[in-house]
């Protein structure tokens, strides 16, 4: 048992080294005088700097950021509706189909699914703008916030449902004070990883997008083609450090809720 966990936390160990090593790599060349990574010259901040005056970079990290909360709130409020229209599907023939149409779209490779939207929005005449772009992010977020929210309905104890209708309480109260807070954790969970995936995607923002609007992915793609400059480890430090962030919300938001949780129940009964 002990050779499992040494070879399980060296794993584990080589694993990190090899996901963050290469972060930390770009992130110290960011602090760096010169103009590339071959060598580090002098600690400074030029590059910072640079990125804080660069106004049409700054416009992009903002139209960004603005894209991915707004597709994430969007695709969040249409994936819980429709995981809780799965979980209450009757016929099980039903629900199985309607959740592999959903992992459909999780699996598809996203060069067939911007390619797809691309030639859907130019059939329709939707010219390739924030609107595309945000319709394409909605659209592959969806499947996520289902496949988060489902588990959380499955796990659910149904006889609060019944016992609050018992009570007296009408759709919308059931819905509201029963439903949602029960479902809380893989609702939060669905749009924090919409966020993420609208921040990182590449492949179906490259299709869709126009010469009105970019993204930080697109954007860092098409310097990188004309050599690598310093002030995009600046920006990418920036982005990493936004997200570490989001990621510390997420768990002090998830760790709140649980140690409710487990101080509501005292001596059996719910306080």
């Amino acid at each position: 048992m002990r050779n499992r966990h040494l070879i399980a936390r060296v794993y584990l160990s080589l694993t990190l080294v090899l996901l963050y090593v290469p972060i930390f790599y770009l992130i110290y060349f960011s602090f760096s005088s010169g103009k590339n990574m071959n060598k580090f010259e002098h600690f400074t901040f030029a590059h910072y700097q640079t990125l804080f005056q660069d106004n049409r970079l700054l416009a992009i990290f903002l139209e960004t950021i603005l894209l991915a909360l707004l597709s994430s709130l969007i695709a969040t409020i249409i994936g819980t509706f429709g995981a809780i229209a799965i979980s209450g599907m009757k016929k099980e023939s039903h629900k199985k189909t309607t959740l592999a149409l959903n992992n459909v779209l999780m699996v598809s490779p996203d060069v067939i699914i911007g390619a797809s939207f691309l030639i859907f929005f130019t059939a329709l005449g939707i010219g390739l703008n924030f609107s595309s772009v945000l319709l394409s992010h909605i659209a592959f977020s969806i499947p996520i916030v289902v496949l988060m929210v489902l588990p959380r309905l499955n796990e659910m104890d149904m006889s609060l449902i019944d016992a609050a209708r018992d009570l007296g309480a009408n759709s919308w109260q059931v819905f509201s004070n029963v439903l949602i807070p029960a479902i809380m954790p893989g609702i939060f969970s669905g749009m924090f990883m919409a966020l993420t995936y609208s921040l990182d995607d590449f492949a179906v923002t490259f299709f869709v997008t126009g010469n009105g609007f970019s993204t930080l992915s697109v954007e860092i793609y098409s310097r990188a083609r004309q050599g690598i400059d310093l002030e995009i480890n600046a920006l990418s430090t920036v982005m990493f450090l936004f997200v570490l962030i989001l990621v510390g919300i997420y768990y002090f938001i998830t760790t709140k809720k649980s140690r409710r949780k487990n101080h509501r129940v005292i001596g059996g009964l719910v306080k």
